[in-house]
């Protein structure tokens, strides 16, 4: 897997990954975002959106189990390099994404998106740099979404993989 920009997923037909027999069904009606769950600074964005997003129109999966790992495979993303972002069927990372999970959200958080006037090369190049260092510099931990509250967790999507089925 590669270092993705969002071009790259462009490529991807909206809910593509609905085709795919090695992610498991879920309920799309909802964006999805997909994150490192060991990630300190990650499951404090997670928190933050939650806390924020007062329609719960995102839903929160992580990537290193079941739903998250599937779909970061059928986009040949590696978690470690970005979360994932789904809208509308479609994938975003990095600084897009964020712009994505803005407006996902409605209501004031579209002014956020001012700021995509900064050229996404140097958005990303940001988004990069803290990925590399976030757990020097926020921390990890070994359980997963430590940092989310128990109403938080509540909110997390699990869905376990499709087994491979073999002939007999």
């Amino acid at each position: 897997m590669l270092n993705h920009s969002q071009k790259d997923l462009s490529v991807y037909a909206a809910f593509s990954y609905r085709d795919d027999p090695n992610v498991p069904d879920f309920d799309d009606s909802r964006s999805l975002f997909v994150f490192d769950h060991h990630c300190v600074l990650c499951s404090g964005g997670v928190g933050f959106i939650m806390k924020h997003d007062k329609r719960s129109n995102i839903a929160f999966t992580s990537a290193q189990e079941g739903l998250g790992e599937a779909l970061c495979r059928h986009y040949r993303l590696d978690w470690d390099e970005s979360y994932l972002f789904i809208h509308e069927g479609r994938p975003y990372i990095k600084s897009t994404g964020y712009f994505e999970v803005a407006r996902a959200m409605g209501r004031a958080w579209h002014l956020a998106r001012i700021f995509q006037i900064i050229p996404r090369s140097l958005r990303d190049w940001a988004y990069d740099l803290v990925a590399r260092n976030r757990y020097k510099w926020f921390g990890k931990t070994e359980e997963a979404c430590a940092v989310l509250t128990p109403e938080q967790r509540a909110r997390l999507i699990v869905v376990m993989p499709k087994t491979a089925v073999t002939a007999a």
